[in-house]
């Protein structure tokens, strides 16, 4: 019943963009009735976009180091760029993991 529901909603606020809401409501879920087809779409789409996301932030991550993040442009600017300590490396990995530990203990220990 959720997945109707959720397929709903997104369907009437993609159709409700002036100009384009339709085409992208067709182009989406392929009619604008929430049908079998449509929540196979719909389960398609919740399904890969956590890969996506984590396919584009693993990208990140790796290319990130090369012109560093101050610098998008790569614009040339060797004597302004301080070198990134390994500090804040092990900063970040250990609040994930506490972060992690936290949501686990929450969601299966103490639900």
């Amino acid at each position: 019943q959720m997945c109707f529901w959720g397929a709903t909603v997104i369907t009437n606020l993609l159709s409700s963009i002036p100009y384009i809401g339709s085409s992208m409501t067709l182009w989406l879920w392929g009619n604008f009735s929430v049908s079998k087809a449509t929540l196979l779409r719909f389960f398609s789409f919740h399904f890969i976009l956590p890969f996506v996301l984590t396919f584009m932030v693993i990208l990140h991550i790796i290319f990130l180091p090369e012109k560093g993040s101050n610098n998008p442009l790569g614009v040339n600017s060797l004597m302004d760029k301080i070198s990134f300590n390994p500090f804040f490396i092990w900063k970040d990995a250990l609040g994930m993991m506490f972060t992690l530990i936290f949501f686990l203990l929450m969601t299966m220990i103490l639900p």
